[in-house]
């Protein structure tokens, strides 16, 4: 059995998160020994870094902070199983945020760098730009 494309696996962890996936919906795409790692922003000043458990348990959680998430995917670049994505992320708030407020859409530059082996995301380190509303 041949395994996707790199970007294809990628591409199909992201629509997965957009349909609000949460850890069952994402688990298939993930490999066992999955790490994130954020590189510090807005949300998290001191960056964050997450085994594929805690992962999907944060995946299960953004249910109840944001709905309707989007990747508005601007430009890809592969090399072997490695994936350089650059996207326009979205959502809708369902809670007070420093900085937004219920019902506001919140908005981020992203940039994400994944490897992929055998069909699955093995790594994800992502550099994200949250957009602030004027108000803030």
């Amino acid at each position: 059995m041949t395994s996707r494309p790199p970007l294809d696996c990628v591409l199909a962890l992201l629509r997965a998160i957009e349909g609000g996936g949460g850890s069952a919906e994402i688990a298939p795409f993930l490999a066992e020994d999955y790490t994130l790692s954020e590189a510090p922003h807005l949300l998290a000043p001191a960056g964050a870094t997450r085994g594929r458990d805690e992962a999907l348990a944060g995946a299960d959680a953004s249910r109840e902070v944001v709905s309707g998430q989007r990747f508005e995917v601007q430009r890809t670049t592969c090399e072997g199983n490695r994936v350089v994505m650059e996207a326009e992320w979205s959502a809708t708030l369902l809670m007070d945020l420093p900085h937004w407020d219920t019902g506001e859409v919140i908005r981020a530059r992203v940039a994400s760098v994944f490897e992929v082996r055998d069909g699955k995301v093995v790594s994800q380190d992502s550099y994200d730009c949250y957009f602030t509303p004027p108000h803030a």
